[in-house]
């Protein structure tokens, strides 16, 4: 890395130690706590023996209806809004373009990631189907009436896609075959084009052949962070999970050997330790094996190992933001890029006029993940505000508006001559 004059100013600290990025000595999980018997293994919803009736609404009762999937999935809020399912509304924008679905069973995920709302520690305080994910609660509702909807909307469906989420747990392989089977057989996938989101843990090369095989489109992998040592102390034996890179890794380049060129892509979660080098070269790292990167923004997740540490610095953020949108749909690559000595990106090598107008088109801000139906670089997966509030925004869900872009560009200390951002002005003008 080049210890260069920064040509991106850089703005206030407002991250760990007193830095303008989460620090690696910073960002250490809690040790989780043992969890009684009588709570493990879903044990209080087996007991108890609730049957489900219909849709399922978090509410952390205890007393959870013993769903599991196939035949019961958990979708997300935004999801269940769009499919008119839970009422409400998303700020700024109409909900969700992607059907994100997640595996559900009494016993849970059975890996134990110190950043996620659903990890196995939280069985002492929480049922399953009633922990929160990605900030928001996941409504348990039967497969079979989602696919009677979305079947009976036909081309008027919202949908550009639909993902499953598989969890660690023994069924997870199974039943996401039997989901998928059971989608395209009334849907077809050139309409919804349908990704998984895997669990390379419990999967062999075959497994991402039978899904390939079943009309999925694109594969993913959750890396979630970017190098070996915070993968270990985030997913793996440091938090007493099963997880493994080397595992996370062969699947990968199964998934690249079998959907092929710009069918598979990983998640990779920013800031929980790594420098901005590090995530960068895990993205160009990416896009040379012929895949992308969707990123996300970490956010203390309630009930989770990392819920006392803090959120990702914007500044930290838009950096890596810019700099993956360059790498991903620009041409540019991270060697042609400068860092600093403590790894933030100093220059994006692209000519400063280009670099404006890549920012102002705000394309670069937006939530990443799978495509949609507009453009390669516009997600179909915009999961509004699943890693931060609405009031201080990382992923856009919507299109920036000019306030928004002022607060970006404050954001990276690229401000414009006479257009200075001023505090919330972008949510006052969306009340008005």
């Amino acid at each position: 890395m080049s210890c260069l004059k920064r040509e991106v100013a850089i703005p206030s600290a407002t991250g760990s130690g007193g830095l303008d990025f989460n620090a690696l000595e910073e960002m250490i999980p809690r040790a989780p706590a043992p969890t009684p018997r009588e709570a493990r293994n879903g044990g209080r919803v087996k007991l108890a023996n609730v049957p489900p009736e219909g849709i399922y609404l978090p509410n952390n009762n205890r007393l959870a209806p013993h769903m599991r999937s196939p035949e019961y999935v958990q979708m997300s809020t935004a999801a269940a809004i769009t499919l008119g399912l839970m009422s409400g509304k998303m700020h700024g924008c109409s909900c969700t373009r992607c059907l994100n679905l997640l595996l559900s069973y009494p016993e849970g995920c059975r890996a134990n990631c110190a950043y996620c709302g659903l990890a196995r520690h939280r069985e002492a305080e929480r049922d399953y189907a009633d922990r929160n994910f990605i900030r928001v609660d996941w409504p348990a509702v039967p497969m079979s009436q989602i696919v009677e909807k979305v079947a009976a909307d036909g081309d008027k469906t919202p949908f550009h896609r639909m993902c499953i989420s598989m969890i660690t747990h023994p069924n997870s392989d199974a039943d996401t075959v039997t989901v998928l089977k059971q989608w395209t057989d009334r849907i077809d996938p050139a309409a919804v084009p349908v990704s998984i989101l895997s669990n390379p843990t419990t999967m062999t090369r075959e497994d991402v052949k039978t899904l390939h095989g079943l009309g999925a489109d694109i594969f993913t992998v959750a890396l979630d962070a970017a190098t070996p040592a915070i993968f270990d102390r985030t997913r793996g034996k440091g938090v007493q999970s099963p997880h493994s890179w080397a595992k996370y890794w062969e699947i990968l380049e199964d998934a690249r050997d079998i959907f092929g060129d710009q069918k598979f892509g990983a998640h990779i979660i920013v800031g929980m330790g790594e420098t901005e080098h590090d995530v960068l070269s895990l993205v160009q790292r990416l896009v040379d094996m012929g895949g992308h990167s969707h990123m996300f923004c970490f956010f203390p997740e309630k009930g989770s190992l990392m819920d006392h540490l803090p959120a990702t610095p914007r500044d930290q953020w838009r950096r890596v933001q810019l700099a993956r949108y360059l790498i991903d749909y620009r041409g540019v690559r991270v060697e042609q890029m400068q860092f600093d000595e403590l790894g933030r990106v100093s220059d994006f090598a692209i000519p400063k006029a280009e670099l404006d107008t890549i920012v102002d088109q705000g394309l670069a801000f937006r939530t990443s993940g799978c495509p949609g139906k507009f453009r390669e670089d516009l997600s179909a997966c915009d999961r509004p505000y699943g890693d931060s509030p609405p009031s201080n925004i990382a992923s856009y869900p919507f299109q920036p508006a000019p306030a928004d872009l002022r607060k970006i560009r404050s954001q990276l200390g690229m401000e414009k001559p006479g257009e200075a951002y001023v505090e919330g002005e972008e949510i006052e003008i969306e009340r008005a």
